[in-house]
């Protein structure tokens, strides 16, 4: 352990404290205050002149006459199984009134690289209970799959009834009880309001007791951001990788973490990069996301929900423009749908889940379910565009054909994605939904789906009833 007493500038989250050596990047320091107050901070810079501090809890207090104690080691985890059902804050630390963690492991909140041969392709359909998500824009086990939210848009909601409903049916079936997952739960710069209807929501459903709870306030230190969620997945490494538990683990708000990355940036005088934010910002979010996976020889896997708001719901804003580079699709929360009333409004249209394919796979389900989806997007996109014309020419000018798509949007939304956050959907349940509504439609509509699921699965009445209400 090395102390100087040499401090020469404060910025912003920042301390400079002149050295006589180089210290270790990535080490962590103490600085005690002359009241005796210890506060710790991470080496983000190093010379053999001068160390750059980030201070987790805020540099108030912090002048030319603190001890500053540079420890060896870099930021480590205390990780064990016994972390279920706690509530951490930012930084690791307890803060549900429960005793201390006594951990089995201390592990270095940077974690490794996984090796890519290592990789085990994600494979198993993840059942979310959502239609919008199950029956369009599947979750699969391993896959890192964001929400594209806005500012005030119920994304908490949805990402909440996703870890109180997530199983994996094909493993329910061949053991005869329901898989669940462990959750890891990241919120970061959230308001304490928002943190209360959190943990509220986790112990009033039972959530609580399979999940670990990291939350970082909006008052608390910015720079305890860009930890919270490397904390988090070391957790979750920890849980999936030695314990055998199937993760998921859910990053919010990733836009306030690179809020959080550009203010140090500013602090450190760094050339900004698009819109102020830093130059590594990619690399800095790919080391986040791309620690989501399974590994080959491993019973555990960890799948990722970051949750990001768009700045003026702007999708080519840098934050969610990088994550789309990095992740395997997004789920857009659509604004117009939200003010529609629909629950959870899920635009299917912009989204997509680029692992789908592999997901469902061959014989998980009765029906064809790749076809059934690729013919809902297109029944409901002609719908849009129809909703466009409508406003121009009228209904009236429209032909049965016409009227029959723009019914099957309007149902569409208030029966397939308008579900409530408290609903529970199977995949069956989803799938005969959507039968349902297909059957809206003239058979040598459905293009997309092979005949003889046409012919098992078509529900004439619906048709019938259909043609009966134009005429």
């Amino acid at each position: 352990m090395k102390e100087y007493r040499t401090i020469n500038k404060v910025s912003g989250p920042l301390v400079f404290a002149e050295v006589d050596e180089a210290i270790g990047y990535d080490e962590i320091v103490e600085i005690e205050t002359p009241a005796g107050e210890v506060k710790r901070g991470q080496v983000l810079e190093s010379t053999d002149r001068f160390v750059a501090i980030q201070v987790f809890e805020g540099t108030e207090g912090i002048d030319r006459q603190c001890t500053v104690r540079f420890l060896g080691e870099t930021m480590k985890m205390d990780v064990t199984e016994d972390l279920l059902g706690r509530v951490l804050d930012g930084s690791g630390r307890p803060i549900d009134g429960g005793p201390e963690i006594v951990p089995e492991e201390r592990r270095d909140i940077v974690g490794a690289a996984l090796n890519p041969h290592a990789r085990e392709y994600p494979a198993e359909f993840i059942q979310t209970g959502v239609s919008g998500i199950d029956g369009m824009n599947t979750l699969v086990r391993g896959q890192k799959l964001p929400l594209f939210s806005g500012s005030g848009l119920p994304h908490n909601a949805l990402a909440l009834q996703i870890a109180r409903q997530a199983t994996v049916p094909e493993e329910d079936e061949a053991e005869g009880e329901s898989t669940e997952f462990a959750v890891v739960f990241a919120a970061m710069g959230i308001t304490a309001e928002e943190a209360n209807d959190f943990i509220d929501d986790f112990e009033r459903t039972g959530a609580l007791e399979r999940s670990v709870v990291f939350m970082n306030l909006a008052d608390d230190p910015s720079v305890e951001r860009t930890v919270t969620p490397r904390l988090a997945l070391t957790t979750a490494e920890y849980l999936a990788f030695e314990k055998g538990y199937h993760m998921l683990v859910i990053l919010t708000d990733m836009t306030n973490y690179c809020e959080a990355l550009r203010e140090i940036g500013a602090a450190r005088e760094e050339v900004p990069g698009r819109r102020g934010y830093p130059g590594y910002m990619y690399t800095d979010l790919a080391m986040l996301y791309e620690r989501a996976g399974r590994i080959q020889g491993q019973e555990g896997s960890i799948t990722q929900i970051p949750i990001l708001t768009m700045p003026g719901d702007d999708d080519t804003h840098p934050i969610p423009d990088l994550t789309g580079y990095i992740t395997e699709g997004q789920i857009y929360v659509d604004r117009d749908l939200d003010s529609k009333g629909v629950e959870p409004p899920i635009n299917v249209l912009p989204s997509l889940s680029r692992l789908m394919d592999e997901g469902i796979g061959e014989g998980l389900t009765r029906e064809d379910h790749k076809g059934v989806s690729d013919q809902l997007y297109a029944a409901y996109a002609e719908g849009e565009d129809l909703r466009a014309l409508v406003n121009i020419v009228g209904r009236e000018a429209l032909d049965e054909r016409d009227n029959r798509y723009l019914d099957f949007a309007e149902r569409f939304e208030t029966e397939f994605i308008q579900q409530g956050y408290d609903t529970n959907r199977t995949i069956e349940d989803t799938l005969d939904i959507a039968w349902e509504l297909l059957s809206m439609l003239p058979k040598d509509e459905l293009h997309r789906i092979d005949e003889e699921h046409i012919e098992t699965y078509y529900v004439e009445d619906a048709a019938e009833t259909v043609g009966a209400e134009a005429d």
